[in-house]
């Protein structure tokens, strides 16, 4: 694929439940080569001997219901990672295999760098699992960078390199499969599992070799905060169908864009309740088949999702379309951008097309509710948008003669959260705000594109900086303290204020190298 464009009694049994847990901690991943089959047996015997006489660990009795979570871990190297597995599998400590899904399941995986989605629900035997599996059945990372002699912009779906493709599923440690339900997160690492030891070039090759790691979700809550306790944000979809009982409680099945190889994503069943927050409709009743929504959800044990906000911001589902990914550059006569690093639904849009938004309602999404704190004007309009903000665009346009129109006519555009890894060059406090100065790297899109586009009508100044703000909502999931010079990655809106970009950040997450 190449399309080029111009420019995560009793004191004595207390003390052994620690030591096991040190145990397990101890033993790391070396399960996966076979080294530690005997302390693994010694382990489950003591589990066997001691549980059902009211002992120290888990009873293992019946299954679990496993959420099967998508994530990833990445720089800023690629735009989109699309990624189709056939199957995937578990083996217990005795050597069982449990099958977690035989179907093919997709997801995009770049927009959930830092984030969550479901995948699979499945129910799971107790036990202990040592190893895990899965089959590949296609992907397509995809850079932006220049064509080295043409120096127009160029996309580039990488082709695999030499060999057949395999997958590696790591276990940092054994999987205690047990209890009602739990979560099992699925973290693409990125950078291992497409290495670009180069720019964006056109036919690019590279050996692509899925690596995940597979860890247990460390709690499932009522109401969780963030992604280390099940809670799942900006997800966008559209209704695939609606189910109403009684006044306040509705039920929706939502379908999840769609990318290039990854033509089976799931579709997620979702509730909704008193407390649930509509935005841009009055309530659950107002939800209509092929509606497009972005919302914020409560992981359920069962596997599905309790939403705590649904927002809409196109309210007309006739001949949707729906495009979720960063803008590329602004068109000729700046009534049009060209293109998105998109994922999509409906059969209009796609990444190569022209959008046309002079007739476009443009909008922020409402995910963030400080807006009016930040000491900026947080806009977005036709005429600060940039190249590299990550956009959510609607389109109602019917094909003409079989065709989608030329440019598309987009109905609503909204600018929506993304994830940015830098490096941190200056950190400062004001107003409530913890503020971080990050420079980008140089593929980074921001820069990248702005280097050979000059064209918004509000340039960036600066395109490889983003200063970053942070507030006391912000989550803060990085393991190490921020400094300068710390790489770190941070999740939220990106807006360009009078030529400088900044960030109203909503989670902090370790950074990858770049």
């Amino acid at each position: 694929m190449n399309a080029r464009f111009s420019a995560p009694v009793k004191r004595k049994r207390a003390v052994m439940k620690d030591d096991l847990r040190g145990v397990f901690h101890r033993l790391g991943s070396r399960h996966v080569h076979g080294l530690v089959a005997v302390p693994l047996l010694l382990i489950a015997a003591m589990f066997a001997g001691c549980g059902g006489g009211g002992g120290f660990g888990p009873v293992f009795s019946g299954n679990t219901t496993i959420d099967l979570l998508a994530t990833s871990t990445a720089n800023d190297q690629l735009v989109q990672f699309p990624l189709t597995l056939k199957n995937m599998t578990l083996t217990s400590l005795t050597g069982t295999t449990v099958t977690l899904f035989s179907t093919p399941v997709s997801a995009e995986f770049i927009h959930l760098n830092g984030s969550l989605e479901p995948l699979a629900t499945v129910s799971v035997p107790q036990g202990i699992y040592t190893a895990a599996s899965a089959v590949f059945d296609g992907a397509a990372p995809v850079c932006v960078g220049l064509d080295p002699s043409s120096r127009e912009i160029l996309i580039d779906g990488a082709l695999n390199g030499p060999g057949t493709p395999t997958v590696t599923v790591n276990l940092p440690q054994p999987i205690v499969v047990t209890g009602a339900g739990m979560g099992l997160v699925l973290n693409l690492q990125v950078s291992k599992s497409a290495p670009f030891s180069g720019g964006c070039v056109k036919n690019l090759s590279v050996p692509i070799a899925p690596v995940f790691n597979l860890t247990p979700l460390p709690a499932i809550a009522t109401q969780p905060t963030n992604i280390s306790n099940g809670k799942i944000v900006g997800l966008v979809g559209v209704v695939a169908s609606t189910a109403v009982a009684g006044s306040q409680f509705t039920q929706f099945a939502l379908s999840v864009p769609r990318g290039y190889w990854n033509g089976n994503p799931p579709t997620l069943q979702v509730s909704t309740n008193g407390g649930t927050v509509y935005q841009g409709i009055v309530n659950g009743g107002d939800l209509v088949t092929g509606m497009p929504v972005e919302m914020d959800a409560a992981l359920q044990g069962d596997g599905t999702l309790m939403a705590t906000r649904v927002a809409v911001y196109n309210t007309d589902a006739t001949n949707l379309s729906l495009s979720l990914g960063q803008l590329l550059m602004p068109g000729i006569g700046q009534s049009t951008v060209d293109g998105l690093t998109t994922q999509m639904v409906g059969e209009l849009a796609s990444m190569d097309d022209e959008f046309g938004y002079g007739s476009a309602s443009f909008g922020v999404s409402s995910q963030f509710t400080n807006l009016q704190n930040l000491p900026f004007a947080a806009n977005f309009s036709a005429t600060n948008q940039v190249p590299g903000q990550n956009v959510l665009i609607t389109s109602n346009a019917s094909l003409v003669n079989g065709f989608p129109p030329s440019p598309f006519p987009a109905t609503t555009m909204t600018l929506m959260p993304q994830t940015i890894d830098g490096t941190v060059s200056a950190v400062s406090t004001s107003g409530g705000f913890n503020i971080y100065t990050v420079t980008l790297a140089a593929y980074n899109l921001f820069p990248n594109l702005a280097s050979e586009n000059p064209r918004p009508l509000t340039p960036l100044t600066n395109p490889n900086t983003v200063v970053v703000y942070a507030d006391s909502n912000t989550q803060m999931l990085n393991t190490n303290p921020i400094a300068v010079g710390s790489v770190v990655r941070f999740y939220g809106l990106v807006f360009n204020d009078n030529g400088t970009l900044r960030m109203d950040c909503a989670e902090i997450n370790d950074g990858v190298p770049e």
